[in-house]
């Protein structure tokens, strides 16, 4: 998929940054569409979803979190990136446990975001291209995952997970039993040499594991190893 076919929203109440990013994306040939305030984006996309969002978490009438909660409610699948100031830490956790993928604090570089979509849209063409190829699905236990269609299942039962919780869900399902440190998972989450905290890794890992026991309120086959990492465990 060429540039010039994503459409990426900008969620912003700050004209200036809306316009800088709008611009930016412009150059680089996607499509962008700008919201002054969650309330007017929430409109538009319960019409029709963009491939992806920028979204602030402050905002007037609706902020991000709260449209990053009603977005999660039709779509796991639509990449955000969360913007926030450098004082939102507890924001910025709660954005990416909400189902954010990443997010950046302000003020930001204009490459780094730009790099970072890319990031995204390659992570969806890399795992399309990847499953092509494989032609079994991975069973672990009550776990069932359907590469072909990037899909996951326990115990029969569907699990709807964003694009960084599939991959890492794949990450510990391969090797089960195994430990993975956080930069691990980083690596093989996200393809690409980018930075990301450990905070982030802990905070999908534990959205992660609520969509289990969401099905199974006695799942605990995502471990914590205190000092090392996360196993997944039969």
């Amino acid at each position: 998929m060429d540039n010039n076919d994503h459409v990426i929203a900008i969620v912003d109440d700050e004209e200036n940054i809306r316009e800088t990013i709008s611009y930016s994306l412009k150059q680089e040939g996607y499509k962008a569409l700008t919201f002054s305030d969650g309330s007017y984006a929430w409109e538009s996309f319960q019409k029709k979803m963009p491939d992806l969002i920028i979204l602030d978490i402050i905002m007037p009438r609706m902020d991000g979190l709260e449209l990053c909660r009603k977005i999660r409610s039709i779509s796991e699948t639509v990449p955000i990136i969360f913007l926030s100031s450098k004082d939102e830490e507890l924001d910025k956790i709660l954005g990416l446990e909400m189902g954010g993928d990443d997010y950046l604090c302000k003020p930001f570089s204009m490459k780094e975001l730009i790099t970072r979509i890319k990031v995204i849209f390659r992570r969806v063409k890399n795992i399309k291209e990847i499953d092509k190829n494989a032609n079994e699905l991975i069973n672990i236990g009550d776990l069932s995952i359907d590469q072909l269609s990037y899909t996951a299942k326990w115990k029969d039962k569907k699990l709807t997970l964003t694009l960084t919780e599939y991959m890492l869900l794949l990450a510990l399902s391969k090797y089960p039993g195994h430990v993975k440190n956080r930069e691990q998972l980083i690596k093989e989450a996200y393809s690409e040499n980018i930075y990301l905290s450990d905070r982030t890794i802990d905070s999908h890992i534990k959205r992660l594991r609520k969509k289990f026991i969401e099905i199974d309120p006695e799942f605990c086959c995502i471990e914590t190893v205190y000092g090392l990492g996360y196993r997944f465990t039969v």
